[in-house]
Formats: structure tokens, sequence, C-alpha cells
């Protein structure tokens, strides 16, 4: 009767599929092996460089399964590492060869059989070739975590980049650059998450209609989607086996704005929420006295909001939509500079920002220069203290995650001071001039549901609703207009027709900048014209008054950077709400 037997080939790296140990080379060499012995091939199982630790296991158990379901007899072989090179699998075919005399392994070109029978000093050379072949793998693996390692202190991730980037250079000198064809995608992915406006199910399709495809050229799914959203490669650090290093690759993104989606995935900020025919305020409004969300439904035709008391909540009000919105308008009047004027002059006032600021730009970044020298400088010592054993690992590391947070945060810092400031103050600019326009934006018939929650996005943290109104939380940069609007709007409004507005001298000596020998500018005239409106008579330039040198010194060292964000992303959602202005007068003309 003919031995049943079965054909295991196996290869582990791209290398040995090159150099003669393909899978099909092991499988011509076997078969012709089993044909000379008489063998009946019932199966073969090819295991690829491919296969990941896991799977090679998987296919090795499914391979003796498959041997004691069939009453296979023989197990062909290239070699014995090829089979296995570790003690427990080792283990468990020595189990199997025991179990009966038929059974028996053929490493053929080791020219070697293991069977029942095997004399000692042949179970031996068995059981050294196995124990080198585990040798051989844990040193191979040992090697690998050391290039690892050597590739992250070069600043460079050890494996394929996320998506957005592709790999550049021959092997085991590869680094990543920016795939121009995905990269505008994935960036978009996390502007349009950070706005509040998308849950990631929802962007997942918003993506997928906008073009962008994993590298097989499907649809990303939603914990894809969220594992890119939460990957810190995309603002420059690269993260590897729950440790952080600083990276070489170009940033695709801001830290602030993955800080931004971060706070948004973490629900810091409001839900991230968007439906089919979305309420203007689902998500946005919280409970003013349990805070739970306000949910929102539609009520003979009108959207009211409720607390659905999940909570101990004593609230039971229905506010209607168009009654918020209504104590919404004011709100956006208290940060809203009162006329064309008022952004006219600040505008002026930022644009003349001079010397003072780039000295004060020049020494900070040197000072930030200094301090990622200082820590790469300790990274490099901490390093060569462990490979000389002077340090524990366990103190290596506590020191390595100390140094290496210090030069990232620098990192970021260089990043920032070498954009400058200059775009930072554009947005501050142009945060000022949707304030003004806010309310109109809202009204207005042009503009979307979608634009309404982008608008909100970018004046409110929160809004809380309670039976004595809406209670609002400003960004920050919203909070710097809250702080300043008021007086300003008051020095550059006039109380009637044809009246003269006198600046208290005593009132503004309060604020931070109030130069002595300018007290004498702070009157302006107004004067009616003939048509009845109101002409303020010139003065010498916007330094004239207290009130905006005191303004203009504030918001020169106001943290900016912190307030807005990614500068970019916010002056182009502003001049995307401010298009609908534009819209209006397209319309009507």
């Amino acid at each position: 009767m003919s031995t049943k037997a079965i054909i295991f080939c196996r290869v582990s790296s791209k290398e040995q599929e090159e150099t003669g140990y393909s899978l099909d080379a092991q499988y011509k060499l076997l078969a012709q092996y089993a044909d000379k012995r008489g063998f009946v091939v019932v199966k073969t199982f090819k295991v690829s460089e491919s296969a990941s630790g896991k799977q090679a296991r998987t296919m090795f158990y499914e391979m003796l399964a498959f041997v004691q379901k069939h009453d296979i007899n023989a197990i062909c072989v290239e070699k014995i590492d090829r089979l296995t090179r570790n003690l427990k699998d080792a283990a468990i075919v020595n189990e199997w060869v025991q179990e009966n005399d038929g059974h028996e392994l053929h490493f053929v070109k080791e020219n070697a059989i293991i069977n029942k029978s095997t004399r000692a000093h042949e179970n031996f050379v068995w059981d050294m070739k196995v124990a080198i072949a585990r040798f051989y793998t844990n040193n191979l693996s040992e090697e690998v975590r050391k290039g690892q390692r050597e590739k992250l202190a070069q600043g460079w991730l050890p494996t394929k980049p996320p998506l957005g980037y592709t790999g550049t250079g021959d092997k085991g000198y590869r680094t990543h650059i920016i795939d121009t064809e995905r990269a505008p995608l994935v960036r978009r992915m996390f502007e349009l998450y950070s706005t509040g406006n998308y849950s990631v199910d929802v962007l997942v399709g918003e993506m997928y209609r906008a073009g962008l495809r994993n590298r097989a050229g499907k649809k990303l799914g939603r914990a894809r989607m969220h594992a890119l959203l939460t990957d810190p490669f995309y603002h420059g650090t690269l993260r590897w086996r729950g440790e952080f290093y600083a990276g070489k690759q170009e940033p695709l993104i801001s830290r602030m704005l993955f800080d931004s989606v971060q706070q948004r995935l973490k629900g810091k900020m409001g839900s991230s929420q968007q439906r089919k025919h979305l309420p203007v305020f689902k998500g946005k409004i919280r409970c003013g006295e349990c805070a739970g969300t306000i949910t929102w439904e539609i009520q003979k035709t009108h959207w009211y909001g409720h607390c659905n008391h999940y909570k101990n909540c004593s609230q039971r009000r229905w506010w209607r939509q168009e009654d918020v919105e209504a104590q919404l308008l004011r709100l956006f009047d208290m940060v809203a500079p009162g006329n064309e004027r008022v952004l006219r002059i600040l505008e002026k006032a930022v644009g003349e920002l001079g010397s003072k600021e780039r000295d004060e730009h020049t020494t900070a970044y040197a000072s930030a220069t200094r301090v990622h020298e200082s820590a790469q400088r300790k990274l490099d010592v901490l390093y060569d203290d462990r490979a000389d054993g002077k340090i524990t690992p366990e103190f290596y590391e506590r020191k390595r995650k100390e140094y290496a947070r210090g030069e990232a945060d620098a990192l970021a810092s260089m990043k920032r001071l070498e954009d400058g400031m200059a775009e930072y103050h554009q947005a501050a600019t142009a945060i000022h001039d949707l304030a003004a326009h806010a309310a109109e934006i809202y009204q207005s018939e042009m503009v979307s549901a979608e634009e309404k929650r982008l608008l909100l996005s970018k004046l409110f943290v929160s809004l809380s609703l309670s039976d004595d109104g809406i209670r609002p939380t400003y960004t920050a940069a919203c909070q710097f207009l809250y702080e300043w609007m008021p007086s300003l709007n008051e020095t550059f409004e006039p109380l009637e027709t044809g009246s003269t507005k006198t600046l208290d001298g005593e009132s503004l000596a309060s604020y931070p900048v109030m130069p002595h020998e300018l007290t004498s500018k702070c009157t302006e005239t107004f004067e009616p014209v003939e048509n009845g409106s109101i002409k303020m008579r010139k003065v010498d330039s916007w330094a004239s008054y207290p009130v905006v040198l005191a303004w203009r010194e504030a918001f020169r060292t106001y943290d900016w950077p912190h307030a807005i964000g990614d500068p970019e992303l916010t002056l182009r959602e502003v001049k995307q709400l401010l298009s609908i202005c534009y819209r209006v007068v397209a319309a009507v003309e």
C-alpha cells in the first residue's frame, strides 16, 4: 500500500524568494523526492513570505490537523528550519512522530528521516538543529529590533508610512515623502473633522465621494479612518510600540490641527454630528443644568430642542429654534466690530506691527533652538550611557521619554516660529472680519445648515441652554473680541446726529497702554452732512486713540497660535463663510 504524504513549503523573506528558495523551487524538489519514494501526495501546504508570524503558525497547526485527520504517514519538508523554529512546535511534531511507527519526517536537503525508530544521536541532531533554528530566529528578531531603534533614532518610521505618504530610496535607506495624489485628501479629512460637523461614520462616506481610497483602491473603513485621525505621524511625530519619537518627514498638517481633531475625538469640544435633514444645533448645545446634549425634533414644521433628562435634571422646557437664534444674534453682536471703520482702523494698526515683533521673534527662535539642541545632546549621552551599561534600562526609558518630549515641543515651537506670526495675525484679523459679518451670514438665505454650523464652531467652544437663556463659551479668538469690542465700538460710535462724543480720559486710563502725550487726542467730533448721515472729522492716525493702542498691544502679545490653531485652515474657512455675503450681493444684482 502506498504511503500517504503531504508537502510543506515555506519561505520567510523576500530574499529567500529571490535567491532560489522560492515556494515553486521547494515544491519541485519535494515532489520529485516523494515520487522517487513512491509516496502519494495528498496535499501541499505553502507559507509565503508575506504571511505574518501568526498566519504561519496557523498554517502549521492546520497542516498538523490535516495530517491527523487523514492518517498521513509522511511529512516532506526541505529543511528542519522550514518546518519549525521553536521548541514548542518541535515538541508537537515529535509527539506526532512517536504516536505511530509509520509516522515520518523527511528533511530532503539534510538527508534526514525522523521516526519512532530513529537512533539517539539522530534525535540529538534533530534537537540541535531545532535549537539552532530557534537561536537564528531569536538573533534575527534582536537584530531587527536594533535596526528599528536605529531607524527611529534617525527620525524615520521603520515600516510603511500611513496613507498620504509613500516610501523612497533603496532597502535599508528608505525615507518617507508626501504622496501628492492622496495627501490633499488626507489633509482635507482632518480639516473636515476638526469643524465638528462630521462624525467618523459620515466622514468615511464624504471622503470616499471626494476620492480617498486605501492603497488597494478600496473604501476606508471606520476603524481605519479613526486610526488615521489619531496618527501623530501626520504632524511630524513617530509613534512606535506606544513610544513617541521626533520624525524627519514633512508634516502634512499642523500640530494644532491634529490636537483639535484629538479633542473632537475625545468629546472635549462637543460631539461631531451630521445627519440627513441636519438641524443647525444638533450636537452643538448642552443643557445648562445637567450638561446633557440638547435633542432637536421637528414639531409642527418647526425645530424644537429639549433636554432628554438622562441625568437628574429639572428642566422641562422645549426651546423653539427661532427663539434660540434670536438670542444667538445678540451673542454675535457682543464680539462684533461695530462698523467697517472699526475694522479698517484695527487692520491698519495690525499691519504696522514692526521691528519690536521681529526682535522678539528672533529671540524666541534662538531660545527654542537651544532647547532643541540641548535635548538632542542629552539623548545622545543617554544612548551612550545605556550602551556602556552605566544606567539601567528602566532609567533609560524614563529619561528618554522626558528628553524626547522636550525635543518634540522645541521642534513644534521652532516650526511655529519659522512660519512667523504674520499668518496668525492675518487669521486673527480675519476672525474680527467674520465676527463683524456673523449676523449677516447666519441670517442669509444663501447659507446652508453646514455653513451655519461651521460659523458656530469658529465663534463658540460650547453653548448651554437654561430657563434664563443661552450661555456661550467663546473660542479663545472670540474671547479676545469679547473683551475688547465693547470699548472699541463705544469709541467709534456717534451718539446722535450732529452730536459730539468725547472719550473720557479717566475711563481710558485703565487700558494697559495709555501714553500721557496722547490723552489730548481722545476727542472726536461728528458733524452732519447733507443727507443726514454722520461724518467723522479726520484725525492724525489710529495711534491718536489710546484704546486702539491698548488693543494693539494686547493683540500683539496674545497667544494667537493657541487661539487660532491652523492659520491656513482658519483663513480658508473664514473666506468660505465671508463669501456668503458676496453671494447675496451677486443674487441682488
